[in-house]
C-alpha cells in the first residue's frame, strides 16, 4: 500500500514475547525457550519487501536483550536509533519508581548497544522532581546524563497522575521552584550533548523521509533521518509525505539540523503533496 515506514508501539514493546514463554512454562512447555523475542519480530518485520524504514518504542532497559541489539546492527531497515528511557539517575528513585535496574546496568547496556550497532543515536525520557527526590538524587541524575551524552531527550517536571502509588505521596513533594530550578540545569546538559552530535552531523549527506511543511517556514521542508534527527531544508519542488531526499547538512542546532537539497531518492506514491509557497 506504498508504506515504507513501520513503527512498533507498545508500552514495554520489547517485553514482547515474554507473556508466552511464561505461560509456556507453567504448561510444561519444553521449547518454552525457543518462543519467540522481540529481536525476533523486529528482524521479522525489517525483512518485509518494500519496508525501507523500521523504528519501535518505547523499550524498557530492564528487558533489553543483547539479541534486540544485534536485530538491530544486522537488519539493514531497522534504523539506527534507540529510545531508551532512562527517568532518573538515582538508585534510590529508580527504586521507588519500581524501574526494575540501577543507573550502573543501565549505562552497560548502553555501551553494548554503541558498541553493537554502528552510528547510533540515543534518545531518553527523564523526569525531575519526583517525589522525596534530594538534591544528591538530582546530582546524581546530572552525572548520569552527562556520562550517557545523550542525542536528545524528552525532559519532564514530575507530575501526579491519579490511581498510581506516586500520586499518593503528596507528603514527599518536591518544591515547585527547586523543580524549576532543576529542570533547567537538566536541560543545559542534555542540549550540550545533543548539539555536540548534531554538529558532528555537519558536512554529510543524510537520507530524509519528508514529513511536512516547517511550523514557522513553509516553504521550508522538515523530514527525518535515519536516526530521527529533524532537519529542515528547501526543495527544489513540492514534495509528498513519505518521499526519500539526500539532504547535505549544512548546521547542526540544539534540536534539529538545516541542509541543502542534494537529490530525491524515492517519491511517495500516495496522492497527498505539500505544497512549496516559495523557494
Amino acid at each position: 500500500d506504498g508504506v515504507s515506514e513501520v513503527t512498533l508501539l507498545g508500552q514495554n514493546v520489547n517485553s514482547y514475547g515474554r507473556d508466552l514463554q511464561l505461560a509456556a512454562r507453567r504448561d510444561g512447555d519444553a521449547d518454552a525457550r525457543i518462543r519467540p523475542l522481540f529481536a525476533d519480530l523486529l528482524s521479522a518485520v525489517g525483512r518485509v519487501d518494500g519496508i525501507r524504514r523500521v523504528r519501535f518504542t518505547s523499550p524498557h532497559p530492564k528487558d533489553m536483550r543483547p539479541e534486540t541489539f544485534a536485530a538491530m546492527a544486522d537488519t539493514r531497515s531497522v534504523c539506527e536509533h534507540l529510545h531508551y528511557p532512562l527517568q532518573a539517575g538515582s538508585d534510590r528513585v529508580l527504586a521507588a519508581m519500581h524501574r526494575g535496574y540501577t543507573a550502573e546496568r543501565y549505562l552497560q547496556r548502553l555501551a553494548e548497544a554503541r558498541a553493537r550497532i554502528d552510528d547510533l543515536a540515543v534518545s531518553t525520557d527523564i523526569i525531575v522532581g519526583f517525589p522525596g527526590e534530594t538534591d544528591d538524587d538530582f546530582e546524581r541524575t546530572l552525572e548520569v546524563t552527562a556520562a550517557a551524552e545523550f542525542d536528545y531527550a524528552y525532559t519532564f517536571i514530575f507530575s501526579p497522575r491519579p490511581g498510581t502509588e506516586a500520586a499518593d505521596m503528596g507528603d514527599l513533594a518536591v518544591d515547585p521552584d527547586v523543580c524549576r530550578d532543576r529542570f533547567a540545569r537538566l536541560r543545559q546538559v542534555v542540549e550540550r550533548s545533543a548539539l555536540a552530535h548534531n554538529r558532528a552531523r555537519e558536512g554529510r549527506v543524510e537520507e530524509v523521509v519528508v514529513e511536512g511543511p516547517s511550523k514557522k517556514d513553509p516553504s521550508v521542508l522538515s523530514g527525518r533521518t535515519r536516526q530521527n534527527r529533524l532537519v529542515h531544508f528547501v526543495p527544489p519542488r513540492a514534495l509528498r509525505p513519505g518521499s526519500y531526499a539526500m539532504v547535505h547538512i549544512d548546521r547542526g542546532a540544539p534540536h534539529h539540523l538545516e541542509g541543502s537539497f542534494v537529490d530525491l531518492v524515492a517519491e511517495a506514491t500516495h496522492r497527498t503533496r505539500i505544497p512549496v509557497t516559495s523557494l
